[in-house]
């Protein structure tokens, strides 16, 4: 195994992003948020919901006296809203089992709605400072090409962590840095499609570059595409319910204009299904809140 850990170390500490969850005192609570955000989403696109979430509720507490449709609705464009519901099941579970407060262990963590291996061990690593491997889709990626000479990483597997925890060092804190430069590298210099491996810091000591970059393959599961699908008819639909808030919305007047119906209807009995929408009375509303006077909101009203 080579030594990675010390270049890397040395290039984040020169070239890391100024992002908001590694200032110093961020919290976990606004680590876990950000973790949560990030699944699948860019970070530029990020920041400025991160930013308003924690200024709205700065503590696990304050979102969990909230009703989850207010987080539905505080999420807006970021995509993927089943994120906003477990968030707000995790802050209620933050509060009634760990009296408010993020809790460190991992274990823990995982116990959590919503927290998976990832996200567990970043809050742990990132927000008390713990030593545990991190792995997401950028630091496969550096694992793949550095340490397995491959173009791209296979299927996601438990070991991942194994392979990144051989190239942790002991120290703790040196430990959290690696960790860190490593999911940094991957984001911006070993890029899936353009890898920059003149900035790299482990250039040379990559297996993929010294094997010549072959194209070994890519086993990474392909989204669908977006325009038409299923997908956007449920965020259609979603941004009428985020519009009336905290009224209901007749079901008839949901997204009318849709061109494909029997889709739009498939896209409100998966919101229900998900929690993320109730259907009362012929009405549709975001969860948990109360459903009160309907107004049209067809175009001809």
């Amino acid at each position: 195994m080579p030594d990675l850990a010390a270049p890397l170390s040395a290039w984040f500490r020169a070239h890391a992003r100024p992002l908001p969850w590694r200032a110093p005192g961020f919290g976990a609570w606004g680590v876990l948020v950000s973790e949560f955000m990030l699944q699948q989403t860019p970070v530029n696109r990020v920041i400025p919901h991160l930013e308003a979430w924690l200024a709205r509720w700065p503590a696990p507490a304050a979102l969990a006296a909230d009703a989850p449709a207010e987080a539905v609705r505080q999420w807006a464009n970021l995509g993927y809203p089943r994120r906003a519901l477990w968030l707000h099941r995790a802050a209620v579970e933050i509060r009634d089992r760990h009296d408010g407060v993020v809790p460190r262990d991992v274990a823990a963590l995982l116990a959590l709605t919503g927290i998976g291996d990832y996200t567990a061990r970043a809050v742990a690593v990132f927000a008390y400072g713990d030593r545990h491997p991190v792995v997401d889709t950028n630091t496969r990626r550096v694992l793949a090409r550095a340490v397995g000479g491959r173009s791209q990483p296979g299927p996601p597997a438990r070991r991942d962590l194994a392979a990144m925890e051989a190239i942790l060092p002991a120290d703790t804190a040196e430990a959290a840095i690696v960790n860190a430069a490593a999911m940094e590298l991957g984001a911006v210099v070993c890029t899936a499609r353009s890898p920059r491996c003149d900035a790299c810091p482990i250039a040379d000591r990559c297996a993929w570059r010294a094997a010549g970059y072959p194209d070994t393959g890519d086993e990474r599961r392909r989204q669908a595409r977006y325009e038409g699908s299923d997908r956007q008819a449920r965020g259609a639909v979603l941004r009428a319910l985020r519009a009336a808030a905290p009224a209901a919305v007749p079901l008839d007047d949901i997204v009318p204009d849709w061109p494909d119906a029997p889709q739009r209807d498939r896209a409100i009995d998966s919101l229900i299904v998900d929690g993320l929408a109730e259907a009362r009375g012929g009405l549709l509303s975001l969860p948990g809140h109360p459903v009160g006077d309907a107004p049209s909101l067809r175009a001809e009203d």
